[in-house]
């Protein structure tokens, strides 16, 4: 994002929207919303980026959420999604799903599946990084055939 870029946030919170305004440089804007029903227009977005989200939706409704993270992207539109993973160590992912509740008692694998390809998104890379957390990065394709 260049000095004319925007940023728009979404939540369905109403104190994180708050807080979030009112500590936003001025090119952000915070909206409240849910993944599955996010109140923007088709194409709407060269970026969308999901950090630490998708476990909070509900299981059912995480396939339309990324639906509707393709359908908000202009087509060529890029998509990260961040999520956290269990240690690779049997008894730190004990440890830390002890400490950590059920965000960190799944396989970011098991949980995005073969959402994000089966929404339309071309997946570019995924993987693991450093601090338990895994990505995924895909393209939304921009339905040009090349001759």
């Amino acid at each position: 994002m260049g000095p004319a870029g925007h940023v728009t946030g979404l939540d369905p919170a109403p104190a994180m929207v708050e807080y979030a305004t009112l500590h936003a440089p001025p090119n952000r804007t915070y909206v409240r919303g849910e993944g599955q029903d996010p109140p923007f227009p088709d194409g709407s977005f060269d970026l969308v980026v999901s950090s630490l989200a998708v476990h909070h939706i509900p299981a059912a409704a995480r396939p339309e959420a990324v639906r509707q993270m393709f359908r908000v992207l202009r087509p060529g539109g890029r998509l990260l999604v961040a999520e956290f993973r269990p240690p690779s160590n049997r008894l730190a992912r004990r440890l830390d799903g002890a400490l950590s509740g059920p965000a960190m008692r799944h396989d970011p694998r098991d949980l995005l599946g073969a959402m994000i390809p089966d929404a339309g998104f071309e997946v570019d890379s995924e993987g693991d990084l450093p601090y338990l957390l895994y990505y995924v990065r895909a393209t939304r394709p921009d339905g040009l055939s090349s001759m």
